[in-house]
C-alpha cells in the first residue's frame, strides 16, 4: 500500500506504477466519505481529459461513488478542469472530480478535487480526504449502465453547459469578425474542440488525438511552445498566439511578432482591462512567485492587493469568500470576477482577444500601456532536476540565510512566505522553490530585461550547483 498524498494541486503519480485503478478506488471512497460528511443530498461531477486512460479512471470513481450512495454527474468524452468546476456549480453538486495530470509529464495522471462553488476545494477539506484513504478499496463490480439504470449516474454535456456560459459572457461577434486571426496550440489537450467551436478565425496546432501528449508535457511555456511561435513568426496572418495546457486550466500567449506573453504580462493585461475598460473593481491575490510589477499597477489603481502561498486552491479559498477580481499565479493558472473562482485558460484568453477586438490595439501595444504604468520587466524560470540529497541541503542554505549573495548579486532582502524570495538591486528579484508536483527546483527570476534575467538564473544556478 503506499501514502497517496495530494500536493499543490491534487493527487498525481505515474500511471501502472502508484497511478493504479485500485489506488484511485481508494481515493474515490475517501471522496465519497467526505462528501457524504458534508451534505445531505451528497452528489459529484466527474470528468476526464485528454490524458492516457483517463476514461477508465474516470469510470473507475464513478462506480465508487454510486456505491457509497452518491448522485454522479459524468461527462461522456474528455473535458476541461473548468467544465467541471463549473458544472459542480450549476448542478450544486457537493464536490466535483477530474481525472489530470494538467502540465505534467505523458507518464503521469492525476486526481483534482473541486468543490461546490465551482473552484479548487480549500487546503482544510483536502487533508480532511487524505485522512480518510482507506488501505483499500474494492472496485465495484456494477457497471456504469447498472448505476444509470438504478437512477445513481447521470451522463451530462459539460462542454455544452460551458459554451452557453461564454455566450452569454463575451461579445464573440466581436472577436469572430475582428478580423484578428488566430495561432492556437491545444497541445494535444482538452481545450481543442471547445476552442474551436468558440474562436472561428484560427490556424490550430496539436488538436487531435494523443493521450501521449507526443511525448511532451503539456505546459504553456515557451520551450514546450516553438512550433507555435513560429508559425506566427512566419504567417503574418496572424495577429496573435494563444496555448492551454492538458486540462486547459492554464495559458500561454504570443504576440504578433511571435513573442512569448507570459503569465506574468497576462495578469497585468487582465487587471488593466477589467478595471480601466470594463470598470470591475476588487481585490486582486497572486501567488508568491507573481511579478513584482503586479503590486505597482494595483497602487497606480488603488486596488486592494495580497499575496497567498503557491497553489491555486489559497487564491480560490480567498476567491470564495471575498470580492476578487483577478487572481492568478506564475504558472498560468489565473480566475476573474464574473466565472467560476477557478483557473480557465480558455476564458483569460477570451478575455485578452475580446480586449484586442474592442480596442483594435494589438497585443505589444496593449502591453506598452501596460509598462507606462508599471515599466517593462523580463521573467524567466529554470527547472533544476537534482538529488534529492542536493535539493535538500539547498533549501536548507536558504533557510539558514546561507545566501547573502550570488555572484555579483547582493540580496538586499529575503521573503519566504512560499519558497525564498530574495530581492537583488536593480528591481530584480530572484527565487528559489521545490516544485509540489514534480521531483525539481525551481528558479524563479525577473529583472528590467531579458539579458539580465538570463544572467541572474545562470549566476544563481552556478551557485547553488557548486
Amino acid at each position: 500500500m503506499i501514502n497517496i498524498k495530494f500536493g499543490t494541486d491534487g493527487w498525481r503519480a505515474i500511471i501502472a506504477q502508484e497511478f493504479t485503478t485500485d489506488n484511485v478506488a481508494r481515493v474515490a471512497k475517501a471522496t465519497a466519505d467526505w462528501i457524504n460528511q458534508i451534505s445531505d443530498k451528497p452528489a459529484v461531477v466527474i470528468g476526464h481529459d485528454c490524458r492516457f486512460a483517463g476514461e477508465l479512471f474516470a469510470e473507475v470513481t464513478a462506480k465508487v461513488c454510486c456505491e457509497q450512495g452518491l448522485t454522479v454527474y459524468i461527462a461522456k468524452g474528455f473535458v476541461s478542469t473548468p467544465m467541471v468546476s463549473y458544472g459542480s456549480f450549476v448542478l450544486k453538486t457537493a464536490a466535483g472530480v477530474v481525472i489530470t495530470a494538467s502540465h505534467n509529464p505523458p507518464a503521469y495522471n492525476g486526481f483534482k478535487l473541486k468543490s461546490g462553488y465551482g473552484g479548487p476545494t480549500i487546503p482544510e477539506d483536502i487533508a480532511l480526504v487524505e485522512s480518510m484513504i482507506p488501505e483499500n478499496h474494492a472496485i465495484p463490480t456494477t457497471s456504469l449502465k447498472e448505476y444509470e439504470a438504478q437512477g445513481k449516474l447521470h451522463w451530462v454535456d459539460l462542454e455544452q453547459m460551458y459554451f452557453d456560459h461564454v455566450k452569454k459572457s463575451f461579445d464573440l461577434p466581436a472577436i469572430n469578425n475582428s478580423g484578428i486571426k488566430i495561432g492556437y496550440d491545444a497541445m494535444y489537450g482538452a481545450g481543442q474542440r471547445i476552442a474551436q467551436r468558440i474562436l472561428t478565425n484560427m490556424h490550430v496546432l496539436h488538436c487531435d488525438d494523443n493521450p501521449g501528449f507526443k511525448g511532451q508535457a503539456p505546459e504553456p511555456i515557451h520551450r514546450n511552445l516553438l512550433e507555435l511561435s513560429d508559425l506566427i513568426k512566419y504567417d503574418p496572418s496572424l495577429k496573435c498566439g494563444l496555448a492551454n495546457d492538458g486540462d486547459a486550466d492554464r495559458i500561454g500567449m504570443y504576440d504578433g511578432e511571435g513573442n512569448f506573453v507570459d503569465s506574468h504580462h497576462i495578469i497585468l493585461l487582465l487587471i488593466h482591462y477589467l478595471h480601466k475598460y470594463k470598470g470591475y473593481t476588487g481585490k486582486v491575490v497572486i501567488a508568491f512567485s507573481v511579478s513584482e510589477k503586479v503590486k505597482r499597477l494595483c497602487e497606480h489603481y488603488n486596488l486592494d492587493y495580497e499575496v497567498t502561498k503557491i497553489g491555486f486552491k489559497y487564491i480560490c479559498g480567498k476567491m470564495v469568500v471575498e470580492d476578487v477580481l483577478l487572481g492568478g499565479e506564475e504558472s498560468g493558472g489565473i480566475a476573474v470576477k464574473g466565472h467560476v473562482p477557478e483557473r480557465d485558460g480558455i476564458w483569460c484568453g477570451l478575455l485578452l482577444l475580446e480586449f484586442m477586438a474592442k480596442t483594435g490595439k494589438t497585443l505589444t501595444q496593449l502591453i506598452d500601456e501596460v509598462y507606462a504604468i508599471t515599466g517593462s520587466f523580463f521573467f524567466d524560470r529554470n527547472d533544476l532536476h537534482l538529488t534529492e540529497e542536493l535539493k535538500t541541503t539547498i533549501i536548507d542554505n536558504c533557510k539558514n540565510n546561507t545566501y547573502t549573495g550570488f555572484g555579483n548579486y547582493t540580496v538586499q532582502k529575503m521573503e519566504d512566505v512560499d519558497g525564498f524570495k530574495f530581492h537583488l538591486n536593480d528591481n530584480s528579484w530572484v527565487m528559489i522553490r521545490a516544485s509540489g508536483t514534480e521531483p525539481l527546483l525551481r528558479v524563479y527570476a525577473e529583472s528590467p530585461n531579458q539579458t539580465e534575467t538570463e544572467n541572474i538564473l545562470a549566476t544563481v544556478k552556478k551557485v547553488l550547483l557548486g
